[in-house]
């Protein structure tokens, strides 16, 4: 017998891209919305495709969204989205497929091909596998902002298929949305390890920045991408840059040390 699938959406003032993501999945037996409280017109456009809508105040913990939403869903394979990623027909057939059998897996990566303001990004690391397709009772999720998804006995397929991500469609949004992720991770981290080692932060600011970039940009090709993976280079490499900076803002706030002493060494 065909096995159920439900896809579960996490939204929050999604109005300008949830639409084409239902369209892409109004095909499954089951979509469930996780709504962070949106105040733009994010719901209504979701009770066109469905009626299984629940608003949760944002608490920002990934992983309690997304296991809420696996916990309510019907489905016996759980496909989990963001409003901004559009699934793809190839990926469509081949989750069709894994519905009509009994797989080995548990779980399968996928296909997430970025897009930075309308470029497909091929090179630079950013066409890369996901992990938000699985048998529902077999995994969960673990991480408040960047969650992993943990798969019984680790067994999890690949797939060469998958969705398109369109993660923002301004330079603005994007900086807006990472101030406000990076200041979470930074406490995240303060709150979890404490005071680390000075050198480490030292490390972290000075010598991984530059690393990524070397790594993102020349070892991983993203030069190929001409302006748009020179542009998104910098980009994430920021993101990492103010994580660590933002973890130093705590650390001389408890520490006593001041910038003059962290930049000695320059």
């Amino acid at each position: 017998m065909r096995k159920k699938l439900s896809v579960v959406i996490l939204t929050l003032n999604s109005s300008k891209k949830i639409r084409k993501c239902l369209e892409s999945v109004k095909w499954a037996d089951e979509i469930v919305i996780i709504d962070g409280g949106s105040v733009d017109e994010t719901l209504r456009i979701c009770r066109e495709y469905t009626d299984k809508i629940y608003v949760r105040p944002y608490a920002e913990d990934f992983s309690e969204e997304r296991n809420f939403g696996t916990q309510v869903c019907s489905g016996d394979w759980i496909l989990q989205l963001d409003s901004d990623e559009v699934v793809e027909f190839d990926f469509r057939e081949k989750i069709l497929e894994i519905l009509e059998k009994d797989p080995p897996f548990y779980a399968y990566k996928f296909l997430r091909k970025n897009y930075f303001l309308g470029h497909f990004m091929k090179h630079g690391g950013w066409l890369h596998h996901s992990l938000h397709f699985f048998r529902k009772g077999y995994a969960y999720y673990k991480g408040k902002i960047h969650e992993t998804l943990i798969v019984k006995d680790n067994k999890i397929g690949i797939l060469n298929v998958g969705v398109r991500h369109y993660p923002f469609d301004s330079i603005r949004e994007f900086i807006e949305r990472q101030n406000r992720y990076t200041t979470l991770q930074a406490q995240r981290i303060y709150d979890e390890q404490g005071l680390l080692p000075e050198s480490f932060v030292k490390y972290q600011i000075k010598i991984k920045t530059l690393k990524l970039f070397f790594k993102m940009f020349f070892k991983k090709k993203g030069y190929r991408e001409g302006i748009y993976g020179l542009v998104f280079t910098g980009l994430f490499c920021m993101v990492h840059f103010l994580k660590w900076a933002k973890y130093w803002e705590f650390f001389i706030k408890n520490k006593g040390i001041g910038c003059e002493k962290l930049f000695s060494s320059c």
